[in-house]
């Protein structure tokens, strides 16, 4: 084996990508949930609790999803108001199913952003502008919305 380290992608797009088509393939509604304090992301804050959106991504509730290497994008009408929507992958928590919560919530990977900065804290958390200290700590939590 060679002594260079081979760096690898991000494998989170992919894994959304495939969590979505398995969850359409069955028949329930797919929903992610979002960190919103990532930089980057464009989400109606409105909706925006304890630092988090649940966004429902069927293709019933979206036009033009696009799930990218870098991030997700689509339109979609938030209280009868068109906006575009744009989220790094990085923001991208979980994925599941609406109707019984089965998908992948995401961890850190080696290489990425962490969008908590857990243990970082002279490092990657101090370009947030202080927002960490609102955070919640720990693991994200999924709650199931209905």
């Amino acid at each position: 084996m060679p002594d260079s380290k081979i760096t690898m992608t991000s494998s989170r797009p992919y894994l959304v990508r495939a969590f979505n088509e398995w969850i359409l393939d069955n028949d329930c509604t797919p929903y992610i949930v979002v960190d919103a304090g990532v930089q980057g992301v464009q989400v109606p804050t409105e909706h925006v609790a304890n630092g988090q959106i649940v966004l429902n991504i069927s293709p019933g509730a979206v036009r033009g999803l696009v799930i990218g290497n870098g991030a997700l994008e689509f339109s979609a009408r938030f209280g009868g108001v068109p906006m575009q929507v744009f989220i790094p992958l990085q923001a991208v928590m979980a994925v599941y199913a609406k109707e019984n919560g089965e998908g992948m919530v995401f961890g850190s990977e080696p290489g990425s952003p962490d969008p908590e900065g857990p243990g970082s804290k002279d490092g990657d958390s101090a370009g947030d502008g202080g927002q960490n200290g609102d955070r919640p700590s720990g693991r994200p939590t999924l709650k199931v919305v209905k």
